[in-house]
């Protein structure tokens, strides 16, 4: 496990009780700092003031559930760059894609065990945290879209967007080489941890997700049918 000097945060949102004991039990043994909420309101509440490092998120909650904690979360300047690992017991492909394209950075399907859960938890903190000397780029300006990797920002016509971290780095790679086609299996390794298992098939619904997301932008992001996706040259 990578293990840095400060303290690391993790906010557990789960309802139920004996899950939220193991998950506080092991990802304390692994050297985080847990705070566990047991519902969203409290969630959204605690998020904003602890500003954690990652968010564990159960789909199914009472009252605010999962995918209205992502999406508050995703709104807010301070939080939207949190990484989020949404869990449930809803683990049919079209679940896992759902959970992908309303913000969140993982998704793993209950019953998982700790080990897990730990090593999908650093896979997505190795993608998020910022490391500028290995940006292969420094800004981009193209078509109407810049994109600011050491900002981690992206503006559409001179106004901000928000992004989860895999979005950003979809966006960016498409930037990176206009008019190059990248394959579905080259976007899920420049934007996903390998060890993390990704469908070609959610590329679709990310892409679409992020096209939405950049609104007028969204167009120069094209579909090369049988291929994969380019960003258009000027």
């Amino acid at each position: 496990m990578i293990m840095l000097n400060q303290s690391r945060k993790v906010l557990v949102v789960e309802d139920d009780v004996a899950l939220q004991e193991l998950l506080l039990f092991n990802l304390e043994k692994d050297g985080w700092d847990v705070t566990v909420a047991d519902s969203g309101e409290t969630a959204l509440l605690k998020v904003v003031d602890l500003l954690p490092d990652v968010i564990v998120l159960d789909l199914m909650l009472p009252g605010v559930d999962g995918r209205q904690v992502c999406q508050q979360v995703r709104r807010y300047p301070k939080t939207r760059s949190i990484p989020i690992i949404m869990i449930s017991a809803l683990g049919q492909d079209d679940d896992v894609v759902g959970g992908l394209e309303m913000g969140a950075d993982d998704y793993i399907a209950k019953p998982f065990s700790p080990e897990v859960l730990l090593a999908r938890i650093e896979a997505v903190m190795r993608r998020c945290s910022v490391r500028p000397e290995e940006e292969s780029s420094g800004p981009i300006s193209i078509h109407n879209l810049d994109i600011d990797p050491l900002r981690f920002s992206v503006k559409v016509d001179g106004k901000s967007v928000t992004l989860t971290h895999t979005d950003f780095l979809i966006l960016q790679l498409l930037a990176s080489e206009p008019g190059r086609v990248y394959t579905r299996r080259q976007i899920i390794d420049a934007a996903h941890d390998r060890d993390v298992s990704i469908s070609e098939r959610s590329v679709d619904v990310q892409i679409v997700g992020l096209r939405r997301k950049i609104g007028s932008a969204g167009r120069v992001i094209e579909t090369v049918r049988g291929v994969g996706y380019r960003l258009k040259e000027l």
